[in-house]
């Protein structure tokens, strides 16, 4: 085992941690104390603030310099990360269960595969579409539409619709990424996107803004405090939030990644909905019903159809480029 590798799976192992821990850690009463859409909007800005010196690092060790067309699309991604994905994960995990938020956010390869096919064109294989067979069972199982799950449907939708906007995220970044990497990226979008959100926060403080968004069924964007919950209890989980959670886990994923490869990154999503219904169980005594462990076998199941050929076939293609140049 090389170096590279040992630190990757380092990264992975803190990776797998922090993301499996997520959920559980914003459903603390302490974190309670803050109000969701203002723990979105300061999270992700704190979290952009403290990504910034590595992504400086990152532009000047590529050479990289920042253009109008670069800010537009940060602009862009920021809206998709911070204002939808991050308030909606935010607020399914306020409303709903934390290990069915966990476990059914696993599931976001489903969108990013058929994503990928639509707007990069990359092909999908047949352990792909088995893959999405078993999660999307694993969905259905743990909301059991038909027998009733006693789930907060908010909740389901939102979470459902946070994994649909982080996959967009995700595939229309991919090329962006190439070029930049993945923390400079997530570094702007979080500051793009957090003062979007302060934008349409401060117009919900507005007369005329109120009434927009009432009449749009948006009352969560109404009058937000953004100095609500801070005190000398809460003030040290909010800092956890935002260093551990918005900061440090984005970097030790990317360098999970970059020392190993992307199919043993993606480890992450296969261990995090075993370890986060443990984790809310024992912290939160959130039950594990036979329907989310159910659902969680199927997970696991569709995880292992879509990591194992793929490094199966990554090792072949290593062993033939080794073949050819021992032949060269």
């Amino acid at each position: 085992m090389n170096k590279d590798f040992l630190i990757g799976c380092i990264c992975i192992a803190l990776s797998v941690t922090i993301f499996s821990t997520m959920e559980v850690f914003l459903k603390l009463p302490a974190v309670g104390a803050f109000d969701p859409m203002q723990l979105t909007l300061e999270r992700a800005f704190v979290g952009g603030l403290l990504l910034i010196p590595v992504a400086r690092y990152f532009l000047k060790k590529h050479r990289v310099k920042l253009t109008k067309r670069d800010y537009g699309y940060f602009a862009f991604s920021g809206f998709l990360t911070v204002v939808l994905f991050m308030a909606l994960f935010q607020l399914a995990v306020t409303f709903g269960q934390a290990n069915v938020v966990a476990v059914i956010f696993s599931g976001n390869p489903i969108f990013v595969t058929v994503l990928a096919a639509l707007i990069l064109h990359e092909v999908i294989r047949w352990n792909n579409i088995l893959a999405l067979v078993f999660d999307l069972l694993g969905i259905l199982i743990i909301v059991n539409p038909f027998g009733g799950s006693g789930l907060n449907p908010v909740s389901l939708v939102m979470v459902l619709l946070a994994a649909l906007f982080f996959s967009l995220y995700s595939v229309l970044s991919k090329r962006k990424t190439a070029r930049m990497s993945s923390i400079v990226v997530t570094c702007f979008s979080f500051l793009f996107g957090s003062a979007e959100l302060f934008l349409l926060l401060l117009l919900g403080h507005t007369g005329a803004g109120r009434a927009i968004y009432e009449k749009l069924g948006l009352d969560i964007l109404c009058d937000v405090p953004f100095l609500q919950g801070f005190s000398l209890e809460t003030l040290p989980y909010f800092l956890f939030i935002c260093i551990v959670y918005c900061a440090a886990g984005y970097v030790f994923h990317m360098m999970a990644i970059e020392k190993t490869s992307a199919t043993y990154g993606s480890l992450v999503f296969f261990f995090k909905p075993i370890l986060a219904p443990i984790v809310a169980l024992v912290v939160l005594g959130e039950p594990i019903t036979p329907t989310i462990a159910a659902g969680i076998a199927m997970f696991l199941a569709g995880s292992l159809l879509s990591i194992i050929p793929n490094i199966i076939r990554t090792r072949k293609l290593k062993q033939e480029l080794l073949a050819r140049q021992t032949t060269l």
